[in-house]
């Protein structure tokens, strides 16, 4: 099962973000942060798959634009993977060639809670 969903730059700001389960808005910038600094801090040669806490973490990089989805152990990691990078085949689609500023532009219509 998907817990949430983040898209975040380079710089660690969440551009997006999805719940999929309650959690505390305190808690939430908690979590994000972590998430974020384990996942820019990686290499490109290490695998887009962490392990991290009762969870596990699944992110892709597409130029600037870092995607994160967090998914519980019994979740498929590589399905998860494609899915990531569908998602971003319809962005494409959707803004011709999607980019930081069109997620930060368009917030109001795909930023959720």
């Amino acid at each position: 099962m998907i817990k949430f969903f983040l898209m975040v730059n380079k710089q660690g700001q969440t551009r997006l973000s999805r719940y999929y389960e309650h959690v505390e808005i305190n808690k939430r910038t908690m979590l994000e942060a972590e998430v974020i600094k384990n996942c820019l801090s990686r290499s490109k040669d290490e695998c887009s798959f962490i392990e991290y806490k009762d969870f596990k973490l699944v992110y892709r990089q597409y130029a600037a634009l870092f995607i994160v989805v967090g998914i519980d152990q019994t979740e498929n990691e590589m399905a998860v993977y494609e899915l990531i990078h569908n998602f971003v085949e319809v962005l494409d689609k959707y803004f011709s060639r999607v980019s930081e500023l069109d997620v930060s532009f368009s917030g109001s219509e795909i930023h959720c809670y």
